[in-house]
């Protein structure tokens, strides 16, 4: 069989590789501890399970809107005004199967064979594959501990060619836990003035914050940002619905949705009713005590995972201010995170993710997204593994 170009260019996520390999071992009688999986540990909150449970009993059980029904993207469209101070009706937002179909969704659209997509590095592993696929070319702009794994606005400037379509921003990050200031983001701000360069950003993790951090969506920053920024969010990761997948995307620009709407309908069509039904509990704010609990609980396992990790000699790590991810610099040790990590997974039977996945090799991602128990066998697994090389 012949295969498409097109999905040639496409390399397996390695996240899902990783969490993949770890389960097999696992299921094979392997004692495997996996820090892979960008997946939180807790359970969906009860309310929008007893939501889901009334969707059934009410046949809430047909087709909906291609984009959505008009009461979850009214929500979707309360909770940016409510919580973001973003300006959108339900017909500028667009449900789609989890943020990564978000993405898909607008990338699609809007990118033409050959044009450039600005990416900093390291990043979500599937952003640049997205951007090959649908024919552009990513940019790479490379952050480091010293910058907090953050863009700059200089950086930003220096890269921007004629052909530059479209910056990619992730506030917070995965994999680093990086969040922009308010400040930093007008910098960015001032540098995309007077361009026609879109702003695709992916807010997923806005609610897992740490240290008072505050989150600042990239669309409210000015008139001018709101135009040109595609908002991407979803329910996945601080709302613990990884698997009811469920994203949106929102945009001020009606040629840009209809667009989208006209792609979703010839592919997915609209994401499953009951999901819908089910986010609408969620994104109205009656689970937000639990929100909190689950990210104080993060909170106190980033703690615990830095602290242990920058007490071993040859690792050091950045405490991140939002999501659920460390990435941790292995340079002293072995700047090939991939042979690191196949060793560390084979003799002591810690899963992590290369750093070069990300795009930056000499580091590995660990996600606190599990129990303190695990965290301290884990990282004591990794330092024994450390001091055998050193």
């Amino acid at each position: 069989m012949v295969l498409s170009k097109r999905v040639n260019v496409l390399s397996e996520s390695m996240t899902i590789a990783i969490s993949t390999l770890a389960r097999d071992l696992k299921a094979s009688g392997k004692d495997v501890l996996s820090f892979s999986a960008g997946e939180p540990d807790f359970d969906t909150p009860q309310k929008i399970k007893d939501a889901a449970i009334e969707a059934l009993n009410k046949g809430i059980t047909k087709y909906t809107a291609v984009e959505g029904t008009v009461e979850c993207r009214k929500a979707v469209a309360n909770k940016l005004k409510r919580e973001n101070g973003l300006d959108y009706t339900p017909s500028d937002i667009v449900i789609n199967v989890g943020a990564k179909h978000s993405l898909f969704n607008l990338f699609q659209a809007v990118i033409e064979e050959g044009d450039e997509v600005i990416i900093p590095a390291p990043y979500w592993v599937t952003y640049p594959e997205l951007v090959l696929y649908s024919g552009g070319k990513p940019v790479f702009i490379e952050t480091s501990d010293a910058s907090s794994f953050k863009m700059t606005a200089k950086q930003l400037s220096d890269a921007i060619t004629p052909k530059t379509k479209m910056v990619v921003i992730t506030s917070p990050s995965n994999p680093t836990g990086a969040v922009y200031t308010k400040s930093e983001l007008e910098e960015i701000a001032e540098v995309l003035k007077g361009t026609n360069i879109i702003v695709a950003s992916d807010e997923m993790y806005e609610k897992l914050l740490y240290d008072g951090s505050t989150f600042t969506a990239t669309a409210s920053i000015s008139k001018d940002m709101y135009d040109r920024t595609v908002t991407i969010n979803g329910l996945s990761k601080s709302v613990a619905m990884t698997g009811w997948r469920f994203g949106y995307l929102a945009s001020g620009n009606k040629e840009l949705i209809n667009a989208i709407n006209k792609l979703q309908s010839q592919s997915t069509s609209n994401i499953n009713s009951i999901t819908q039904y089910a986010a609408i509990t969620a994104l109205n704010g009656d689970v937000d005590t639990e929100i909190e609990s689950m990210r104080v609980e993060f909170e106190k396992r980033r703690n615990l995972a830095c602290d242990l990790l920058n007490k071993i000699d040859g690792l050091s790590v950045v405490k991140p201010s939002g999501a659920f991810y460390l990435f941790v610099n292995i340079k002293k040790v072995e700047t090939d995170s991939m042979k690191f990590c196949k060793e560390l997974l084979e003799e002591v039977g810690v899963a992590v993710v290369p750093g070069l996945g990300f795009g930056m090799d000499g580091y590995f991602r660990l996600s606190f997204a599990t129990d303190e128990k695990t965290i301290i066998d884990g990282i004591g697994r990794i330092e024994k593994f450390v001091k055998s090389r050193i």
